[in-house]
């Protein structure tokens, strides 16, 4: 297959945010973000690989195939325009969307979940889905105007655990923050300014929890940050300013994992 293909053509528009908001689809790129693909029923539709690539992950096509995806052979041509990796692997896949209505989604065993508002950078958002992934949280938010969850680098930032666990979208963060609270949970808003020391917290950690997490620069607009039950500091020992969003959200999370599971 050359890279004037109707489907690689068709395949290469899912670059575009509309395209992917549109058509609910999105491309996974990479031997790891495909093998997550396919552990979700239903979510891939089609695979395209090089030879190279088929070859080298057999056991994958074997699997894509079982699954009832298309596995499709492409030249290097064609795969490097699906790819925004500087040296792309051979593998993408046509996958659907993963994210359900928000109140779907809050369920009463939910324990832990981390809201992202505002998020803008693909990078930061995909590695707090990692991180919620790996404290064991069950559920993701990217609300008000966080970057897209299906943007290449998002996907590729989370290494497979955008596949692992819940997603849900919702524009409206305080909307987000007030259904938290319906369910249940105790609404925690990281703030470099909260009243409560992170390291005394325990009490409220050990409560299921959601965890609010701001924008990379200016954080959570105050109007937002009042809607939460607490605000919590992330004590700072050193001469550092503040910590990025990524490593918050990962201190925060494994802090409410760690008192849940006591």
């Amino acid at each position: 297959m050359v890279a004037g293909n109707a489907r690689i053509k068709d395949a290469r528009r899912l670059s575009r945010r509309s395209v992917r908001t549109e058509r609910r689809l999105f491309l996974a790129d990479g031997p790891k973000a495909v093998q997550g693909a396919l552990e979700v029923p239903g979510c891939v539709v089609e695979v395209f690989a090089t030879a190279t690539a088929t070859a080298t992950h057999a056991a994958l096509a074997d699997t894509a195939t079982e699954a009832g995806a298309r596995w499709t052979l492409v030249d290097d041509r064609a795969l490097a325009s699906l790819s925004d990796s500087v040296t792309p692997a051979g593998v993408v896949a046509v996958c659907r969307h993963l994210d359900r209505p928000l109140g779907d989604l809050l369920e009463p065993e939910r324990h832990l979940v981390a809201v992202c508002a505002d998020v803008r950078d693909p990078g930061n958002a995909g590695t707090v889905i990692r991180c919620a992934d790996a404290a064991g949280a069950d559920l993701v938010v990217l609300a008000g105007d966080s970057v897209d969850a299906y943007n290449p680098k998002t996907v590729r930032a989370t290494v497979g655990s955008l596949f692992h666990l819940p997603l849900a979208v919702e524009r409206d963060a305080a909307a987000a923050v007030r259904a938290a609270q319906a369910a249940g949970l105790v609404v925690l808003a990281a703030d470099g300014s909260g009243e409560v020391d992170l390291d005394d917290a325990g009490d409220l950690l050990s409560r299921p929890t959601a965890w609010l997490f701001g924008n990379e620069a200016w954080g959570l607009p105050p109007e937002l940050a009042a809607l939460a039950d607490h605000r919590v500091r992330i004590p700072i020992h050193g001469r550092a300013e503040s910590l990025n969003l990524s490593t918050a959200a990962a201190l925060c999370l494994y802090s409410s994992a760690r008192a849940q599971r006591r």
